[in-house]
């Protein structure tokens, strides 16, 4: 099944913010496109707004004049449903309510005609339920485009329960030919995107929660550590603090209220006193004019040690080694059968990130994971009440004699980055597992949904096959919830090579 005819009309139904980047892709695209609004006046006020954009095209060098000009020809306001009969394709963007896309689409079902591809951009209802109103779902399909369409490449081309694979392979074929990167997935709460990347924000709220740190410096261990483009506080500010919790929400009751999924008091909050980001002027920041950004945590200056000892493998944080050594400071490599460490000249130990907390050792204090340790410029260490403060001192010199900045936070299993990684990957293999999407497609969907540095299985081949199971059993243990309970599929993989190789 190939990809729609560009001679082929494309329909755009609702014409706010993403209805009308979508028209406008398909018009770039090459497509005569039709805009409708139930609001009157409002498809003439779209199409104008996108004729300035196309203007604006031509200005960056990104169209000719010619090219805008046809692309104006073939955008047509239309002043009802029924000009809408001879589209081959028809895509929603409407309100987020099942019976206002359902009532669309029943309409629509008498009108255009049987070839023709209806599907909706919702984001959070469920593409087999909007079509379930449907005489014939098979023809009707998901595509969730990103905001803003034009510019952001990932589709989520999410088949209901009842499409037909002919109506979603011409609907990914289409989706390509119009230049953006499709993914495949089934009609799961959240899709791909915005089921895997829960995790990234609640476990940060999680976080703060438990008054281990401001939302400032886990925005900074994020970014410098995790190696993630913005943390989870700046970006919800910036989606708007409503939206995030509602698609929270949503897939959290969709979900049956899976624990795993629960949204945040805290967040909860800041929507009820109005504070929802950027677009009201305050939210977990304040944007007010001459407001002041809060800094993030940074310990002051210590004395690197002059040696440490190195026992067991380092495993994820193995790099940390060379680093230490080009710094000069001398290491000792010792192998231990009994733990992954650093012992410090004092005596006390430094150990990356285990889902573990240092006041069940003697001192301990623990270091966050890092995408890439050389690169990164920012390094979460904690530690209890009882450990010793020269112990602290010595490992907050060492990661600054590396050249890292270092924010020491509260006694939390998991820390920041090391949680948040492990919870994504095992959403990520229990989606797979669950036939949501393939490994290939969910690794795409997050580097180009959300702009995360790595995909969660490039991240789980990184990190090893246990790390994450390893990380989430230890949660689990100190947090029986069932949160951070490691999915079957996790299991699975990460004891499948163990049993092939007869290990028991």
């Amino acid at each position: 099944m190939t990809a729609l005819d560009l001679s082929s009309p494309v329909a755009v139904v609702g014409t706010g913010t993403m209805g009308q980047g979508i028209a406008q892709v398909a018009l770039v695209a090459g497509h005569p496109v039709r805009l409708y609004d139930s609001v009157p006046g409002r498809a003439r006020e779209a199409a104008a707004a996108i004729g300035a954009r196309l203007d604006r095209l031509v200005e960056k060098d990104r169209l000719t004049g010619a090219e805008r000009d046809a692309a104006r020809a073939r955008l047509l306001p239309a002043g009802s449903l029924a000009e809408l009969a001879d589209c081959a394709l028809v895509v929603e963007a409407v309100l987020e309510r099942l019976e206002v896309k359902q009532q669309l689409f029943r309409e629509l079902e008498d009108i255009v005609g049987e070839d023709c591809l209806l599907a909706t951009n919702t984001s959070s209802l469920s593409v087999t339920a909007i079509g379930g109103a449907l005489r014939g779902p098979g023809r009707f399909v998901g595509l969730h485009f990103f905001n803003p369409a034009p510019l952001l490449p990932l589709v989520e081309v999410v088949s209901g329960f009842a499409t037909d694979v002919t109506s979603a392979t011409r609907a990914y074929e289409t989706a390509r030919a119009w230049g953006k990167t499709p993914v495949a997935c089934a009609d799961t709460p959240g899709f791909i995107v915005n089921r895997i990347a829960r995790p990234f924000y609640a476990e940060a709220f999680a976080v703060y929660e438990a008054q281990a740190a401001d939302p400032a410096t886990i925005d900074a261990v994020l970014r410098e550590s995790g190696g993630f483009r913005m943390g989870a506080f700046e970006l919800t500010d910036l989606i708007g603090q409503d939206v995030n919790e509602s698609v929270t929400r949503s897939v959290w009751e969709s979900f049956f209220q899976d624990v795993r999924f629960t949204p945040s008091l805290a967040q909860r909050r800041l929507v009820e006193s109005g504070r929802l980001g950027r677009k009201s002027g305050r939210g977990w920041y304040d944007y007010a004019d001459g407001a002041e950004r809060p800094e993030p945590h940074t310990a002051e200056k210590a004395q690197a040690p002059s040696y440490v000892v190195a026992e067991g493998d380092l495993g994820p944080a193995c790099e940390l080694l060379a680093l230490i050594r080009e710094a000069g400071i001398g290491v000792r490599e010792e192998d231990e059968d009994h733990g992954t460490r650093l012992v410090l000249p004092s005596g006390g130990q430094l150990v990356l990130a285990d889902g573990q907390t240092s006041m069940e050792f003697r001192d301990v204090v623990y270091f966050d994971l890092a995408l890439d340790y050389r690169r990164a410029t920012r390094i979460a260490l904690s530690a209890s009440q009882d450990t010793s403060a020269q112990t602290l001192a010595e490992a907050t010199g060492l990661f600054q004699a590396l050249g890292k900045d270092v924010s020491v936070i509260g006694d939390v299993p998991g820390m920041i980055v090391a949680r948040t990684v492990a919870r994504i990957i095992d959403l990520a293999h229990d989606a797979v597992a669950k036939g949501v999407a393939t490994e290939e497609d969910i690794d795409t969907a997050m580097r180009l949904g959300v702009n995360y540095p790595v995909g969660p299985f490039e991240w789980s081949r990184r990190l090893g096959r246990g790390w994450a199971y390893d990380v989430l059993d230890d949660l689990h243990l100190r947090d029986p919830s069932g949160r951070y309970a490691p999915s079957l599929a996790l299991y699975r993989h990460a004891y499948a090579s163990e049993k092939r190789e007869g290990t028991s």
